[in-house]
């Protein structure tokens, strides 16, 4: 019951930090009307500084290293930000699939991958260890 929960509270995270993404995807997609590339690029990098705060202090409540945290974090993101972004640019420029539909593939991906790395590379041994006031 205890990692339902956790895993419900990082999905209710994510999807705030996917609003940001979303938000901002747009914005740089319909005003400015970047390319697929850069709009998801900067998109990406705001809802990830986002989620990365929220669910390091409530969903793993954990007082890990924030530098070693945020370093493998990074790992992830330079193996999952260069995939997505080729990808998704290849999907929306080239064979003409709608961008927000790119995108949301992407957000979906990375929602379950991004939960399972956290939990068991990122804060596995430091989960719930963070000190509550009560």
């Amino acid at each position: 019951m205890k990692e339902t929960w956790r895993f419900l509270k990082f999905v209710l995270f994510s999807a705030s930090a996917g609003l940001i993404e979303m938000g901002s995807f747009a914005l740089l997609n319909e005003l400015l009307d970047w390319p697929y590339w850069p709009s998801y690029l900067i998109a990406l990098t705001l809802s990830v500084l986002w989620n990365f705060t929220l669910n390091r202090k409530f969903t793993f409540r954990s007082c890990a290293d924030v530098p070693r945290a945020m370093l493998l974090v990074f790992a992830y993101y330079c193996v999952f930000t260069p995939v997505t972004t080729i990808l998704g640019n290849y999907l929306a420029e080239d064979l003409g699939w709608n961008e927000y539909l790119v995108t949301g593939l992407n957000m979906v991906l990375n929602l379950v991958t991004e939960f399972l790395y956290q939990k068991y590379v990122v804060y596995k041994d430091q989960i719930d260890n963070a000190v509550t006031a009560e």
